[in-house]
């Protein structure tokens, strides 16, 4: 149940809810839902939720989730979703004023490569 696990984040709940009534959640919208996502779907499960997108058509979410692959990208900080909601006008995140709000990591629980990646990058800043 991919759909339910995403559901434990406020901010994955918004851009499904978001997507399910065909808004157009922006560039970063997208971006940030796949780079969340696809810890939890399968890539077509991902693609189907981003063609719900009025701007997003089959091509586009399908580019979208293989440069997300090919890239690795873990999914983003708090930080990185506010800089990209200042970016778009689709707000990402509803609550971003509240505390720990956007912070994907806070609630949801990712695959142990991801938090061993984030360990390796902030291992190598500090040499």
């Amino acid at each position: 149940m991919p759909v339910e696990e995403l559901r434990e984040s406020e901010m994955m709940s918004h851009l499904l809810d978001s997507l399910d009534r065909g808004e157009d959640i922006g560039h970063y919208g997208r971006l940030t839902f796949a780079m969340v996502a696809r810890h939890f779907m399968s890539d077509d499960e991902i693609i189907q939720h981003l063609k719900k997108d009025p701007d997003c058509d089959d091509e586009k979410a399908r580019g979208l989730v293989q440069q997300v692959e090919a890239r690795g990208y873990n999914p983003p900080r708090r930080e990185r979703i506010l800089e990209w909601m200042r970016e778009q006008n689709f707000p990402i995140c509803e609550s971003a004023t509240e505390g720990e709000s956007c912070n994907v990591y806070k609630s949801l629980n990712f695959p142990k490569e991801v938090y061993d990646k984030i360990s390796g990058y902030y291992e190598k800043g500090r040499k």
